[in-house]
């Protein structure tokens, strides 16, 4: 057999000629295929089964387009996608993106991702991604409405409680999720749990708007618990504006945390006496506009362009909640030297490469976000059950149960990475931890 350094250099070489100008997916592969060389030696069963080549090679992509029109009368075109990446531990499950930036690409580096995330919340749920390169952004209530029936009526072929499973994520909140189910309860005819994110009046989850951000805080309180530490009185600056990052918010200031900073992607407000999180949820969540808009509100804050430079701000705590990529060497490099303590992932891969290498240089504490950021799919996988059951459980039943998986997610990492020899490195635990149970369910199920 093949050393396994050379086995993995192999499959990347084939990810990277057959997925060319896609920058993400192979950054995504290849973060975690770096991980496994200690899996493969102890598991050669693995690459006679040509686990590694297929674990990276989606199951399924469905590309579609999507026409609509504005309420000019004009008509508009623009491309869907839903990339169903692993389905052996359970139906794919994964949001819808609607941004300009959404390509096939990047649905298909968010999908794997979710593979291995999914993993890890112990839940029977498989990774897939979807979206569109359509922008909510500046659209009425109802052009908004017509793309998400549109997109549905193309979309509801390849998805259903047992087989795909889409809820929302950037540019899809409750909102869009109701126009999507609504179109396809209307062309199926069924009312069961095809969508997660739903609003609680037709079958949604209390507790899932809030889940990946108070997940995020639940594993970072973890980490900092065993290096004897807390949240508490520590400052933390968050990157977004999002449901990631108001609800990490919100759950870090009742944790102790003073949150000085936010954004969007024009710029960020920087308020030293801590960010008004009622003045946030106006603008962003009522309102939708810009979070400038935050300086009418509080005279003394500052409003920076560009989101960049939040990076630049002291912190303890640096909390990347917005998109891809958004923290580079560069940023991570002032981070360290502004004496950053902990770096926890809210947003998916929001570190590039080059950063992790200067927190884990600088002994930052680091959480991947394969692992920190799964507290909403796993509140999806509880929205699931409760559809399933036909039953609603009470905020208190789920928060309960999110902290108990993301505590469970910590451990589960940390003990994997000393197992393997690395320990402290949560990216590689979580990279071998999620790897494992999906490649030991596909060695059961046979070459399918």
């Amino acid at each position: 057999m093949k050393a396994p350094e050379q086995v993995i250099k192999d499959v990347m070489e084939q990810v990277t000629r057959r997925n060319p100008n896609e920058p993400e997916f192979h950054q995504a592969v290849w973060e975690v295929l770096e991980s496994l060389t200690p899996v493969i030696e102890k598991h050669p069963e693995f690459v006679e089964a040509g686990i590694l080549e297929r674990i990276v090679e989606p199951e399924r992509q469905i590309v579609f387009r999507v026409p609509w029109v504005d309420d000019n009368g004009r008509v508009h075109v623009n491309r869907g996608f839903r990339v169903q990446f692993n389905s052996a531990i359970g139906p794919y499950k994964g949001g819808l993106r609607f941004h300009p930036s959404v390509n096939l690409g990047i649905i298909k580096f968010l999908g794997f991702e979710q593979t291995f995330k999914n993993s890890l919340t112990g839940l029977p749920i498989g990774g897939g991604k979807g979206g569109s390169d359509f922008d909510p952004k500046g659209k009425s209530e109802y052009e908004i409405m017509r793309f998400c029936q549109s997109f549905m009526t193309e979309l509801y072929r390849y998805v259903g409680a047992d087989v795909d499973v889409p809820a929302g994520d950037i540019g899809v909140g409750a909102r869009e999720v109701g126009y999507m189910y609504g179109m396809y309860k209307k062309l199926t005819t069924l009312y069961h749990g095809v969508f997660t994110g739903k609003g609680i009046s037709y079958g949604g989850s209390l507790g899932r708007r809030e889940a990946t951000g108070y997940g995020l805080l639940y594993f970072v309180e973890e980490m900092l618990k065993d290096y004897g530490e807390s949240i508490k009185g520590k400052t933390a600056v968050i990157s977004g504006s999002g449901n990631v990052a108001i609800y990490a918010a919100e759950k870090a200031q009742q944790l102790g945390a003073l949150v000085v900073a936010m954004s969007d992607s024009n710029g960020y407000i920087y308020d030293p006496d801590g960010i008004k999180l009622d003045t946030i949820k106006q603008i962003k969540e009522v309102e939708r506009k810009r979070i400038k808009e935050y300086r009418n509100y509080h005279p003394s804050a500052q409003y920076h362009e560009g989101s960049k430079g939040i990076w630049t701000v002291k912190c303890d705590l640096a909390l990347p909640c917005a998109t891809q990529n958004e923290i580079d060497e560069e940023s991570a490099k002032i981070l360290v030297a502004n004496g950053v303590m902990a770096v926890g992932e809210g947003a998916n891969m929001p570190s590039t490469p080059e950063a992790i290498k200067v927190f884990q240089d600088n002994k930052v504490l680091f959480t991947p976000a394969k692992a920190s950021n799964a507290g909403g799919v796993a509140t999806s996988a509880l929205e699931m059950t409760q559809n399933s059951m036909r039953l609603s459980w009470t905020f208190e039943e789920v928060d309960a149960k999110l902290k108990d998986i993301m505590v469970r997610i910590y451990r589960q990492t940390s003990k994997v990475a000393k197992d393997y020899g690395f320990e402290g490195d949560l990216v590689r635990g979580a990279n071998i931890a999620g790897f494992l149970k999906v490649a030991d369910a596909m060695m059961a199920q046979g070459i399918v």
